[in-house]
């Protein structure tokens, strides 16, 4: 049997492009507001049976190339002690450690693995199951900041002030992350993704010094087909490309066919603007054939977006992004 179309990717021997989206399981879909008006974020996460439903959902409603895990970039750390709960409307709100005295390796995350394993059960053959991890800056940046951040004030006087201690919290997070990816593999996933949300607000020094040195430990340790995700990157691809990730995923502050970009030889995920999915069809088409004709001299090339699908954009305009791509003629 042929390698389902995402994993082909990876060997440049696909004949037609892959597509899968951020945050593609959830809140914008009508069968997964239907779930969620009946348990909280952190039951579905913590059931496997609900978790494992979420994530099979977009496949037969989209006709996406990949599954990807229903979960969090906050699961990690919610099993290394920390409080953390999710209100619908401010997102994440984490319990601040002072000294982060009580912070240790993860314990019980069986849910995971369970739910990886239902999926797999449940899902076609040649639909791959992508696992995931937050990078280990932009989980700390959470952690510090209490939740989301317009300023990171928080996280940048702690990494000046408290250096030694953040580089500690860094590579225990690393260690960590590296020992939930591949407890994520054992249990099945046919490839990863970091997403790294935060890391673009770096200068490229601060970044060679925070990120690189624990995302490239990360990709180098975990073997799987590999991508980094990393958001507002223009200023660091230089950086990115130096990590072992097999694909790097880029937002839409990168033009594809700038020269800038056309160095490295890793495989290239992007990077429709989400904002994009409130548009008419016809506009929408031609950005996702402009998108498309510049990744060809890529030789390995995955379709997404900028970053995460809108909770009130229109399923049907996802479905109509996968559509233009499948039909689009790739080399």
């Amino acid at each position: 049997m042929n390698k389902p179309l995402f994993l082909q990717a990876f060997e440049g021997t696909n004949e037609k492009v892959p597509v899968w989206f951020m945050r593609q399981a959830g809140r914008y879909l009508p069968e997964y507001q239907a779930i969620k008006k009946k348990h909280s974020l952190e039951k579905m996460f913590k059931m496997p049976e609900l978790a494992a439903e979420i994530t099979c959902q977009p496949i037969d409603i989209l006709g996406v190339d990949a599954a990807i895990l229903f979960a969090d970039i906050l699961t990690l750390p919610t099993a290394m002690g920390f409080n953390i709960h999710f209100d619908n409307k401010k997102g994440p709100i984490i319990e601040v450690m002072k000294k982060f005295d009580d912070v240790h390796d993860f314990d019980d995350l069986s849910h995971v693995s369970k739910t990886i394993e239902l999926v797999k059960q449940r899902l076609p053959k040649n639909i791959p199951l992508i696992g995931f991890a937050g990078s280990p800056f932009t989980v700390l940046t959470y952690l510090i900041e209490g939740g989301s951040s317009l300023t990171y004030a928080k996280t940048f006087r702690f990494a000046r002030e408290e250096s030694e201690l953040f580089h500690r919290l860094m590579q225990m997070i690393t260690t960590n992350t590296i020992n939930y990816l591949n407890l994520q593999k054992a249990a099945g996933i046919d490839a990863f993704q970091i997403f790294d949300s935060w890391g673009g607000i770096l200068r490229q020094e601060d970044y060679a010094e925070w990120v690189l040195p624990h995302v490239y430990q990360i990709f180098e340790q975990v073997e799987l087909p590999s991508i980094y995700y990393l958001k507002n990157c223009r200023h660091l691809l230089p950086l990115m490309d130096q990590t072992e990730a097999d694909f790097l995923s880029v937002c839409h502050t990168v033009e594809l066919g700038e020269r800038l970009f056309n160095k490295t030889q890793k495989g290239i995920q992007g990077n429709l603007f989400n904002g994009l999915l409130y548009a008419d069809k016809t506009t929408l088409e031609k950005e996702i054939n402009t998108i498309l004709t510049a990744a060809q001299k890529h030789k390995k090339f995955i379709f997404n977006l900028s970053h995460g699908v809108f909770p009130d954009v229109s399923v049907d305009q996802c479905k109509f992004v996968v559509d233009c791509v499948h039909d689009f003629k790739w080399k």
